[in-house]
């Protein structure tokens, strides 16, 4: 796999909202579920999982869109409405970044798949863990240290 270029500097489509990364993901991945397949208006979402403290918004403010639920914060550029990054509720230690924002894209392949169970049927990925639903807690240590080997 490409070396990921760290830092990753990344924008909305119309600029307004940028995005700045200095720490390689935790893990990458594409989800089927019909939540992202209708966010994203393609098959699947791509994301990298971001450590909290290696992610910043440089300028502008993004707003939240989507699911406007509890659990849930999908951030979005409040002008072009691009879908950014999401913070799940009560796991602040990582931001889930949409890596097609990003200048380089070059380095990016998701490590899995999840919600498989929703997969449009010509949907591949080329992602090396699948999962029906999302990982169990108990799987992300692991899943974890699979990716850093994976990524080198």
């Amino acid at each position: 796999m490409k070396p990921i270029p760290l830092p990753l500097s990344g924008s909305c489509r119309c600029g307004r909202v940028e995005i700045r990364v200095t720490k390689p993901p935790l893990a990458t991945s594409a989800c089927h579920c019909r939540g992202c397949q209708k966010m994203s208006s393609s098959a699947y979402s791509l994301t990298a999982i971001i450590p909290a403290d290696g992610f910043a918004v440089t300028k502008g403010d993004p707003v939240i869109g989507g699911l406007h639920g509890p659990d849930v914060h999908h951030y979005f550029c409040g002008h072009c409405m691009t879908w950014m990054f999401t913070k799940p509720e009560g796991m602040d230690w990582f931001v889930n970044v949409r890596p097609t924002l990003f200048d380089d894209t070059s380095w990016f392949r998701p490590f899995m798949e999840t919600y498989t169970s929703a997969k449009l049927p010509f949907a591949e990925t080329g992602a090396v863990e699948s999962f029906e639903t999302f990982p169990e807690m108990d799987q992300y240590e692991g899943l974890v240290k699979a990716y850093a080997e994976w990524a080198g």
